[in-house]
């Protein structure tokens, strides 16, 4: 089976950046959709974004879609996540996942079969 791993999470002050990496251990990380998902304490997870299998195309939750960008590089396995002007509402830990499929705006709506371990990332005020 596929393992996911993320890395690059940390703590930050608001309005700073991070970028998350998701690397596959097995290839080719091409045959899949894959995205990021976060889940805050005391919430549900919720999904923050999707890319396509060949990275042509991308969607977002309202409110990282004007702050977070997500791209893939097949040729290495890896997936990014590159988050600008982080608030402390952005604060959860993140989960990298692959193969996912349905509505990923409902929870409960949507399924991936793959997942990583989460990175937690914090951004203070």
């Amino acid at each position: 089976q596929v393992q996911l791993v993320e890395s690059g999470g940390g703590l930050v002050q608001t309005g700073d950046s991070l970028r998350l990496s998701c690397a596959a251990s097995e290839g080719p990380f091409s045959m899949y959709s894959a995205g990021w998902f976060r889940q805050a304490p005391g919430k549900e997870r919720e999904f923050v974004s999707v890319i396509s299998r060949s990275g042509d195309r991308t969607y977002y939750s309202d409110s990282v879609r004007s702050r977070f960008t997500i791209s893939r590089d097949n040729a290495k396995n890896t997936m990014y996540l590159q988050m600008n002007n982080l608030n402390p509402g952005d604060t959860a830990v993140y989960y990298c996942a692959a193969r996912c499929r349905g509505n990923y705006y409902l929870p409960g709506e949507h399924t991936c079969d793959f997942w990583g371990q989460g990175t937690q990332v914090t951004a203070s005020s």
